[in-house]
């Protein structure tokens, strides 16, 4: 089994867009579709329908984005990184390659 470049609750920057530059944590993936959402990130207004639960109106939504757009961020160096394959105490884990830190 491959290992996920991105996943769900990893930081990640944005390389490509209208939201280049920022940072945000990944709240879903969708490998089939290769997207994800991202909290804060491609934010758009969507029109909701009145209901018990929901007020109705206009409602800022987070849409996904392809994950060719997406980077593993590292705190550590403060950009963008790439991610390897490796081994820390026999388990399989995502090492980034800027800073030699596994995610």
């Amino acid at each position: 089994m491959a290992i996920a470049r991105i996943r769900k609750n990893d930081t990640v920057i944005v390389i490509r867009g209208n939201d280049a530059g920022k940072t945000g944590t990944v709240i879903s993936v969708d490998a089939k579709e290769g997207t994800a959402i991202v909290g804060g990130l491609n934010v758009h207004k969507k029109a909701m329908r009145r209901t018990e639960k929901n007020p109705g109106g206009l409602v800022d939504r987070e849409m996904p984005i392809k994950l060719c757009k997406l980077m593993p961020y590292d705190a550590e160096k403060k950009a963008g990184t790439r991610v390897k394959c490796g081994e820390n105490e026999g388990k399989k884990v995502r090492i980034a390659v800027k800073s030699g830190k596994a995610l």
